[in-house]
């Protein structure tokens, strides 16, 4: 997490006054000051847009009983553009105006997507795991412990991420 900030705060800004410098020294100070004002302007304008348009899309989604999980990501990329469009520099200004498009935002939502459903996954498999952990150590009726459960418990932290498929029936 250091290491982020790290970049978001110290690195970023550093590359970005420096890119500032080099376009002033070139163009002028006031053409550099107009184009950074002109970029935040015109991305907010975008942004708001097709904001607007994916609030209405996720409407619609909500109404027929669908997930929009498509457009919740698109919203949240498009949240990331605004302020990467609104923050004063021209590297920024470049990412944001990158996540405007709908083949880029498509890309990365491709991505988060499969980032997504693997982290659940692997939450579902320990969740399941600690679910049996916890059910190795409680006594059945008889009270003897199962001896399943007591060779899973001991396993189950070796496996972490591993799922296994299979059907289960407890017999007492």
């Amino acid at each position: 997490m250091f290491r982020i900030l790290f970049v978001f705060f110290i690195i970023i800004p550093i590359i970005e006054i420096s890119v500032i410098m080099q376009v002033g020294a070139l163009i002028g100070p006031w053409p550099t000051v107009a184009i950074v004002i002109l970029t935040a302007w015109f991305g907010a304008k975008k942004v708001r847009e097709q904001g607007l348009a994916t609030l209405t899309s996720v409407q619609t989604k909500m109404a027929h009983g669908e997930m929009p999980s498509d457009e919740i990501i698109a919203g949240v990329m498009l949240l990331i553009a605004g302020v990467l469009l609104v923050t004063p520099g021209f590297v920024t200004d470049a990412f944001g105006l990158s996540l405007l498009f709908p083949t880029v935002r498509a890309a990365i939502a491709k991505a988060a997507k499969k980032h997504i459903v693997i982290n659940q996954a692997n939450a579902s498999a320990n969740h399941f795991y600690e679910n049996q952990a916890e059910q190795s150590f409680n006594p059945d009726n008889d009270g003897n412990q199962n001896d399943f459960s007591q060779k899973d418990s001991h396993q189950s932290h070796l496996h972490h991420g591993n799922t296994i498929d299979g059907e289960f029936e407890r017999k007492e």
